[in-house]
């Protein structure tokens, strides 16, 4: 592992945490040429269904190999447990276990040049102008989070840079530390369980579909998941509601798909952002991305694409503040972004306003996905990760579709 072997530390820029977002910045940066150190504490995984579209392949160029599972359906589940199953007929979805993925993409940004080191940030100090730049110092604790002692004193190591990109979750403590309203990011906690895949389950389709389940006693604004990883599932749930026991309502999933016997292998939660923050950069040094500055999909959830798409976007805005040293330009990062996505985060999030909010609603959704031209146009635009513009017809019908349902005049199906 290339490592920095000195307390001291001299880049162009800081890096702090190192999954989908981080590291894809990290790579971007070093494929440029710019010296850059990825600081991340290793050891953690984050909660995730772990599911990509193909696009993500293409656009990332990350090599099939690197899927544990391709899923050719989805069924939805509703409150009353009737089920709608919504066949990929176009391409499939792609599932990554968190741990081994995120590790690889780190990993390929060190092969690109990235220095990478095991740490755990600590803070950023501005240094003043050094050689024409202004310039901060990062400090962090040396080592992987599962083997720092929890007492007593540990190695701290400090790296010089011009900026700094926090890519540390949706409690970023570099946000927290430097961007105006960090602190209001909107975010529901996720939890799962990572379990064995019952032996009955090979050779039959149900290892090849995601089941997502929408029932209030489970998720009362969010939704469940039962998703294949080949030789593992992930079991888990998410809410924004305080008091609301997850792990309960995983119990309770598993008895109810019958995988309570099966072993589990870990647990994991963690904060999940459902809305991108005003603002993602302090002006000066440091720019949010991914889960920190609030690049997950409402509704769906999805922030793998999304994360590696802002941490490229990232990684392009910074190449170009280093060029001019004209720190605001950062906030072209978010523009970006937005630009790019906003149209498709503003739909979900409709969406999930009308949707999700009760029972009443959910078994309407469910019934709603039951229909073949919702189901052609959903896949379309998330395979190919955009709302699709084709057949403009449909659209229109299917709104009148949405509000048949969601006001309880639709046709009865059974």
């Amino acid at each position: 592992m290339n490592s920095a072997s000195n307390s001291f530390l001299d880049v162009d820029v800081v890096v702090v945490g190192g999954g989908p977002a981080g590291a894809t910045a990290a790579y971007e940066l070093a494929k440029a040429g710019v010296r850059v150190c990825l600081i991340d504490r290793e050891g953690r995984t984050k909660p995730c269904g772990g599911a990509v579209p193909p696009q993500l392949l293409k656009d990332f160029d990350v090599p099939r190999h690197v899927l544990e599972k391709e899923v050719d359906c989805a069924r939805m589940v509703s409150p009353t447990e009737r089920s709608v199953d919504m066949p990929i007929e176009t391409g499939f979805v792609g599932m990554v276990d968190r741990a081994f993925f995120d590790n690889w993409l780190r990993d390929r940004a060190e092969q690109a040049g990235a220095i990478r080191v095991a740490g755990t940030y600590l803070a950023m100090e501005t240094l003043g102008e050094v050689d024409g730049h202004d310039r901060v110092s990062v400090t962090y604790k040396a080592g992987k989070k599962s083997e720092l002692p929890r007492q007593g004193p540990v190695p701290v190591q400090t790296v010089r840079a011009k900026y700094v990109i926090g890519a540390d979750g949706a409690k970023s403590k570099v946000g927290l530390q430097h961007v105006p309203g960090a602190d209001k990011l909107k975010s529901v906690f996720a939890y799962h369980e990572i379990i064995e895949t019952p032996a009955e389950w090979e050779g039959q389709s149900i290892a090849s579909r995601c089941d997502v389940i929408y029932d209030g006693a489970l998720s009362p604004d969010f939704y469940s998941w039962v998703f294949p990883h080949g030789e593992t599932l992930s079991v888990g749930t998410g809410t924004a509601k305080q008091g609301f026991s997850l792990r309960q309502s995983i119990t309770d999933l598993r008895v109810r798909t019958g995988l309570d016997a099966a072993k589990t292998l870990r647990t994991e939660g963690a904060p999940i952002p459902m809305k991108p923050l005003k603002r993602w950069d302090d002006g000066k040094h440091v720019l949010l991305c991914g889960d920190a500055a609030g690049c997950v999909a409402p509704a769906s959830g999805e922030g793998i694409f999304y994360a590696m798409a802002c941490g490229r976007m990232s990684a392009e805005t910074m190449m170009e503040v280093l060029q001019s040293n004209d720190p605001a330009l950062l906030r072209n990062a978010r523009k970006r972004f937005l630009k790019a996505h906003g149209k498709v985060f503003w739909a979900l999030g409709i969406m999930q306003y009308f949707w999700y909010h009760s029972d009443k609603r959910r078994e309407r959704f469910v019934t709603m996905c039951d229909d073949k031209d919702v189901q052609r146009l959903t896949w379309d635009s998330y395979l190919n990760k955009r709302l699709t513009r084709k057949e403009p017809m449909a659209h229109i019908k299917i709104f009148f579709k949405d509000m048949a349902h969601l006001f309880g005049i639709g046709p009865a199906r059974g």
